[in-house]
């Protein structure tokens, strides 16, 4: 859950959203990151809980509609709204320079992958003209697991070709995930996309 919301100020926040109207909870999640640009959605195990609490406390309640909970703020919610007008207007202000910063430290991600696509895009091109010149000498040869012990030339085509792949994807997930675009469950499974991946290599190779 980004700063901004802490010490209890997403609740607050909610019960703003809600005052707008009825609400479920996917609603709740995509209006938070349509307001941090998409840069910040907080998880479903952030807000349902949070809803819950609210819904005890009587200042939301909820009915069932297309098997989905439906949330609507109650008289006691708004007043506290009232109550606490000074404080959403000081998390609003907050909210509007979180975004700001996100949206700076992402146009820095994006800078920095631009120039790690160049920098790669520059040593690819310089090796292929170095070997039509007939300058280049490939590196030394590896040695492969999964073909009986032999061995390969490390800057064989399909290796570059690899090497390249390997780059891109590196470079595309880890500003994916740096610019906030994956909740919490979606890094999970990342995670675990990744893990398979490699353990499939280490099969592979065996």
């Amino acid at each position: 859950m980004t700063a901004v919301f802490s010490h209890g100020r997403l609740r607050l926040y909610l019960l703003k959203l809600l005052d707008d109207g009825p609400k479920h909870g996917y609603e709740l999640i995509r209006l938070l990151e349509e307001r941090f640009l998409g840069l910040y959605a907080p998880s479903a195990g952030t807000i349902y809980p949070r809803l819950q609490r609210l819904e005890v406390e009587e200042l939301v309640t909820h009915t069932a509609a297309g098997g989905r909970k439906v949330y609507e703020i109650t008289e006691a919610g708004r007043a506290e709204l009232r109550q606490r007008a000074d404080e959403l207007a000081t998390l609003e202000a907050d909210i509007s320079a979180s975004v700001e910063d996100l949206s700076a430290l992402a146009g820095e991600i994006r800078t920095e992958v631009r120039g790690s696509a160049r920098d790669l895009k520059r040593e690819l091109r310089e090796v292929a003209r170095q070997t039509r010149q007939g300058r280049w000498t490939p590196p030394p040869t590896v040695r492969s697991g999964g073909n009986g012990g032999a061995t390969r030339p490390a800057g064989s085509p399909l290796l570059a070709e690899f090497d390249e792949r390997l780059a891109a994807f590196t470079v595309e997930v880890g500003a994916l995930v740096r610019a906030g675009r994956l909740s919490d469950n979606q890094l999970r499974t990342a995670i675990r996309l990744l893990d398979g991946a490699l353990d499939g290599l280490r099969r592979l190779l065996r």
